[in-house]
């Protein structure tokens, strides 16, 4: 009973132990930022934690993700290569401090914060990570969403029809994908590393199953022409995402195995 109870827990972390130092170090690192473009109005910032969508049009600026605390000035920097216009809308994927460190700085500057309902319930509370082993304080007043939602919300601008949907437990309980119905985008926050395994915060409410279940329900969404952002990793197409779900689902089977076998999490790690 024990040994099953453990069962999320040691296949998670089994899962991002590849990627625990490489994060670590790069929290440290000063990025160099790469600003590419989707279409003619949607860009991407890498290099900045979590990729960043920039949405361009008449009716405003509408990011999907920020970056990290330090770096919001170069994410600045960053988004006015793009547009001179300010940013009137961000919306987080979920509560990480890579994908919304930069919220106290825009939000001070007039812009409105939009976010699943539990982004909020998890930013303005403390939370322990199992992940890095450590305690992260309430996020400042001034950085919480100021909008949310419970299972989704539509955005009517610059042309475009954008619909967020809130996918549960899967990376974190709650995380969001984005779709741009014209322009058939996609960001898919990091329920997507691509090219790399799956980091899954435990503690803010995912786990492996739940990264699986969740691709399984964005999958059906998207086509073969659908252009895809991941929250880690470069753009990608659904081939990308259904190499990336073979591979949990493979990784999950393959552990179960020896799982029942009564192999330790060392000697799991010991097979690669």
């Amino acid at each position: 009973m024990e040994y099953a109870m453990g069962y999320r827990y040691q296949l998670s972390f089994l899962l991002i132990s590849a990627l625990l130092m490489s994060s670590l170090q790069a929290q440290n690192t000063p990025p160099e930022l790469q600003v590419g473009a989707l279409t003619d109005n949607i860009h991407v910032i890498a290099g900045a934690g979590g990729n960043i969508a920039v949405f361009t049009g008449e009716d405003g600026v509408f990011v999907i993700d920020d970056g990290m605390p330090h770096v919001i000035d170069s994410v600045a920097a960053a988004i006015s290569t793009i547009t001179s216009e300010p940013v009137r809308m961000i919306f987080n994927t979920h509560w990480h401090f890579d994908h919304a460190g930069g919220n106290k700085h825009f939000a001070a500057n007039g812009t409105i914060i939009v976010a699943h309902d539990n982004v909020r319930k998890r930013m303005s509370t403390k939370q322990f990570s199992r992940l890095f082993n450590s305690e992260r304080k309430p996020s400042p007043y001034g950085a919480l969403p100021v909008v949310t939602f419970d299972n989704s919300v539509t955005f009517h601008m610059n042309g475009e029809t954008v619909v967020a949907k809130h996918i549960p437990n899967g990376h974190t309980d709650g995380d969001s994908i984005l779709q741009f119905s014209s322009a058939n985008v996609a960001h898919l926050g990091d329920l997507f590393f691509n090219g790399s395994y799956p980091v899954i915060d435990i503690s803010g409410g995912g786990s492996i199953q739940g990264m699986i279940a969740a691709v399984d329900t964005v999958l059906p969404l998207l086509n073969a022409d659908t252009k895809i952002i991941p929250g880690h990793g470069p753009q990608a197409t659904i081939v990308e995402l259904r190499a990336y779900q073979d591979m949990m689902s493979t990784v999950v089977r393959r552990m179960l195995i020896l799982m029942e076998e009564g192999k330790s999490v060392d000697e799991i790690v010991a097979k690669r």
